[in-house]
């Protein structure tokens, strides 16, 4: 964990974009203050009733019963001024108390609605959120799980920074507000000859620092162990997520004890972390309740020599007391709000690591060695083109090609040798190596395996277009020429279509979209390698027969494939040294 200047230098970072930049910061700024006056109208209240509790208590000692019941339901004129019913205070703070809460939650949800649109437009702009995929840091600080950061630790985020924060300021508030009345209310007292005035002042003042500093000391770790808790629990939910994501596959392993011994494992790291939460939080409770325990006693320890000689009435006891607690309160705003602390430092490290994970891998796709331009003409050229992986590993070194449209090309190699990542270069998304490249604009890039998203059929099979980019008979024609007969007629269900949809049928979707977008270019990483070798010539044939200007370019082992290729791209590279291309005409 980072210093606290640091650590509050990036609190107000991640808050200042809000209230200070974005479009809602002049409402925000009206809500947030609108909560602040009513949070401090209740810190008011607060003195109005303590004022109220001593002529209460006063009222009792003296067993005055008009009194009693005039300061419950209507006022009551006294020394220090007319004193409002019980009733109406209650009222009054009733309704500041739930507006000051509803308005909170109002500006709650806007700021973290702003906050997640603003993280997902980072993460996804400039292909951040694939970059970072890419990141060979073993620890992954700052990448690990972004879906719980931004899910999770925006929403705590907001919460907890509106809630400590004003939580803090309320506490200001009443500190000043009480501490005057404490003063005058404790008198002077004698210690050793010296006279000490407003002498419970400076007992609450030191009963507090003993507080904050044996709370620190003991809390201390708890923002560490917060910051890892919240990592080991995505990473379990992640591992749950895989199990379902890939029930068939696993069903067929029969690999249900090896997922069992795996999910296991990483709920062990979760009952880890949690028992060394516990232990400290064990501590941390001991000292905390054992502090608000005696805080309640020991203000009328301290204060009864006063009321037993007769100095003061039983009301001012009890408002002695009343002022006691909510400055001793007020200064150990620390030690009850340590636990609540160190989550908030743990939430902040984590969001303000990934954002900078996010700004790294958007600066450095910024500065690529790649160059990359629409070919004019509709030609695909690669100059001087070296590829390498993250860990510098080159794959290909000073490579040039040149492939016109209307050919289509096999690209060949052995597995590993770096065609899929020479698709990608092409495709942009590759940030590792440099080199210049012309690419047609108007090109698709298939998977192997294709992206099915949520949705109805009909978004599945547009994507990523709009869903009404083409009428429902051309959708409906684009899955019948692409082998799909059956599925028109469920357009408009909405389903988990990646786990209804076979592999080959998913590819066949892609070729559906293929069929719809009628690109220029296509480029196919083994997008048929689910289908059998007659289904996959179909396919081949289609795409010629209905998109006959369209230039394919694919990546295929088998020699089916590549037999309905007219050129064949080599990728060759032997162990230890860069590869190189060789352009020829398909045997």
């Amino acid at each position: 964990m980072r210093g606290l200047r640091p650590f509050l230098k990036d609190a107000w970072a991640l808050t200042r974009p809000y209230f200070m930049r974005s479009e809602e910061r002049w409402s925000a700024r009206g809500l947030l203050l609108a909560i602040i006056v009513l949070n401090l109208s209740m810190v008011g209240l607060s003195v109005v009733l303590s004022y109220w509790r001593r002529e209460f208590y006063n009222t009792l000692q003296e067993k005055n019963w008009q009194a009693f019941l005039d300061l419950l339901f209507y006022y009551r004129r006294t020394d220090s001024g007319t004193m409002p019913g019980f009733c109406e205070l209650a009222a009054v703070y009733i309704g500041i108390a739930v507006y000051a809460v509803y308005l909170n939650q109002w500006l709650q949800i806007r700021w973290r609605r702003w906050m997640t649109t603003r993280f997902l437009d980072e993460w996804l702009a400039d292909r951040a959120y694939y970059r970072i995929s890419l990141t060979t840091d073993r620890a992954a600080v700052g990448t690990d799980n972004p879906d719980q950061r931004v899910a999770e630790d925006l929403r705590d985020f907001t919460d907890n920074t509106l809630t400590l924060g004003l939580g803090l300021l309320s506490n200001i508030v009443s500190l000043g507000s009480f501490v005057g009345i404490l003063w005058g209310l404790s008198g002077a007292i004698e210690v050793f000859g010296l006279s000490i005035p407003g002498y419970m002042v400076w007992v609450a003042i030191a009963y507090a620092v003993v507080g904050t500093v044996l709370t620190h000391l003991v809390g201390r770790p708890l923002a560490a162990l917060n910051f890892r808790q919240q990592r080991v629990e995505a990473d379990f939910r992640y591992a749950l997520v895989r199990v379902r994501e890939n029930m068939e596959g696993i069903a067929l392993y029969r690999g249900e004890d090896e997922e069992k011994t795996t999910l296991l494992h990483r709920f062990g790291a979760v009952i880890g972390n949690w028992y060394a939460i516990m232990t400290r939080m064990k501590l941390l409770n001991t000292l905390v309740v054992g502090y608000d325990q005696v805080a309640g006693i020991f203000p009328v320890v301290v204060a009864a020599p006063r009321y037993f000689a007769g100095t003061i009435q039983l009301g001012g006891l009890m408002q002695t007391v009343g002022a006691f607690g909510q400055v001793q309160g007020s200064l150990s705003w620390f030690v009850s709000s340590y636990a609540s602390l160190a989550n908030w430092r743990a939430i902040v490290e984590r969001l303000t690591s990934f954002h900078g994970a996010i700004e790294e891998a958007r600066e450095a796709a910024a500065t690529s060695g790649f160059v990359k331009a629409d070919a004019p003409d509709g030609t695909l050229r690669l100059h001087d083109v070296t590829l390498a992986l993250p860990n510098g590993t080159k794959l290909l070194e000073g490579a040039d090609l040149v492939l016109t449209p209307g050919q289509s090309v096999v690209v060949a190699g052995r597995s590993g040798v770096g065609k899929s990542t020479l698709l990608r270069a092409i495709a942009g998304i590759w940030p590792f190596g440099q080199g210049r490249m012309q690419v047609p604009a108007n090109a698709l890039f298939l998977p192997q395996r294709p992206y099915i998203p949520l949705g109805s059929l009909r978004h599945v099979v547009t994507y990523p277009h709009p869903h009404d980019a083409w009428t429902r008979e051309e959708i409906a024609q684009a899955l019948i020429d692409a082998g799909l007969p059956q599925l028109p007629d469920h357009l408009a269900q909405d389903q988990n279509w990646a786990q209804s949809l076979s592999g080959g049928e998913q590819q066949r979707i892609a070729l559906a979209r293929v069929l719809l977008a009628k690109p220029d270019w296509v480029f196919m990483d083994e997008a048929t390698s689910n289908l059998d070798p007659e289904s996959e010539t179909d396919l081949y044939e289609t795409l010629k027969r209905l998109l006959p200007n369209t230039t394919v370019v694919s990546i295929a082992h088998r020699p089916s494939v590549a037999a309905l290729h007219e050129r064949r791209l080599v990728l060759a590279r032997a162990d230890g040294h860069a590869g190189h291309l060789a352009l020829g005409e398909a045997p």
